[in-house]
Formats: structure tokens, sequence, C-alpha cells
């Protein structure tokens, strides 16, 4: 199972435009097992917005969001809030934002980070992948995850061997920031590219032991070091 964390409070909020109204999704899976998704986290996040001033048009809590194929079955239920809607919050792993990114029109914001415990991901029947890199940057790549889509896991564009659309190292595959480039030009949010992303805090992707852990392994608080 891919294991998730709530993105701290002024994160979530900052990738938000003033008054955005928002339809928010968190995954009764892994994120619910982890307590960063399900009813526990839809209704802190309602909480969260609301006091930002930012309206909740709607707030579902679907099983699986990784399975593209059925979440867009599923939201067909909620197509009149989604039209009503600026964007999408999820609370999901990396693998259920991507999943909903591909499947609405909209703006879609992970509300969470993916970590990892070192132990079996599990599968899923879509394309999209998690690198598990605690620092979930698909607010700024439209739902289209550049660690995983480029072999290289450039942050702040393509390289100088991108050509014709295709990845240099890797000929007949798509350049992952031509997808995310696309994306954002369909949604009109071509402004984020603008925006500067720190680059990785490549310690946030070291496994950490179950051993390691407090308590219950779904803390998320790793015990410090003797």
């Amino acid at each position: 199972m891919l294991v998730s964390e709530l993105k701290p409070t002024a994160e979530i909020l900052g990738s938000l435009r003033p008054g955005e109204r928002v339809f928010v999704l968190a995954c009764g899976g892994c994120a619910e097992v982890c307590r960063a998704g399900g009813e526990e986290a839809l209704a802190k996040l309602r909480t969260t917005l609301a006091m930002a001033g930012h309206p909740v048009v709607e707030g579902v809590a679907l099983a699986f969001l990784c399975n593209k194929a059925l979440v867009g079955l599923r939201l067909a239920r909620w197509a009149a809030a989604m039209d009503e809607a600026a964007s999408v919050l999820v609370a999901s792993c990396g693998v259920g934002v991507q999943a909903v990114a591909g499947v609405v029109d909209l703006p879609v914001h992970p509300a969470s980070n993916t970590v990892t415990f070192g132990e079996f991901q599990g599968v899923w029947p879509s394309g999209e992948r998690c690198d598990r890199c605690g620092d979930c940057v698909l607010d700024h790549t439209g739902g289209i995850c550049p660690v995983t889509t480029c072999p290289k896991e450039l942050l702040h564009g393509p390289c100088g061997g991108a050509h014709g659309g295709e990845c240099e190292l890797e000929p007949g595959r798509p350049c992952g920031w031509q997808r995310i480039y696309d994306r954002l030009a369909q949604s009109g949010r071509l402004d984020l590219l603008d925006r500067y992303v720190e680059p990785k805090d490549r310690k946030l992707q070291h496994d950490v032991p179950l051993s390691r852990r407090r308590s219950t392994w779904w803390d998320l608080e790793a015990v410090e070091e003797d």
C-alpha cells in the first residue's frame, strides 16, 4: 500500500486562489487507513477551507481513487457540483491525485504527501505511478508527476534533449514535461510554470522501517534516533 499524510495547512491553502470554490475528494482506500483520507480527512479539509474563505461545493469520500476508470464513473453523480467548482482538492496518495486529474477538466490540487515504509506498494490497474517522494508537487504540474514521467526527474521544465515531444533517453516515450505543458495549457494554468519549486529533499524518500515508528504504524512520526 502507499502511505500518505496531509500536507501542512498553509501549503494546501497556498495552492488555491482567493475565494476559490473547491470540490473535495478523499480516498477511502489506503489513505483512509493512514487517517489521511476517508471521512476523517474530509471533515478536516471542509473545516480548514471554510475558515479560509473557500466554499466547498461538495465533499466526497470514494474508495480507491487510484482506479481511474471507476473514479470517472463515480464522479458522474456529482457532475453538477463539479460545474460549480473552480478546482478539486484530493486527499490521497500521488497515484490517486494523478488518476483524478486524468478524468476531470478542473485543476487538481494534492492535499497529501506520499511517504513510505519500504513495504509492498500494492497493484492498481492504471498507468500512474508515485515515487513516494514525501513532497508532492502535482499541484504545480497539472496532476502529472515529473518524478515518474521524466527519467531525469526534472522539476522545472524539459531538458535540452527533448525533441518533437519525445524523451531523448527513451525514444518513443512522450516527454513528461510536454505532457505537463499540454495539460496546464488545456486548463488555463500555464502561470504555474512561473512558480519556483524547491529542490527535492531526498531524505524524505528514505525508507523508514516499521520498527522505527511510534506506537501504531499510521502515526507517521518516526522515532528519534538514539
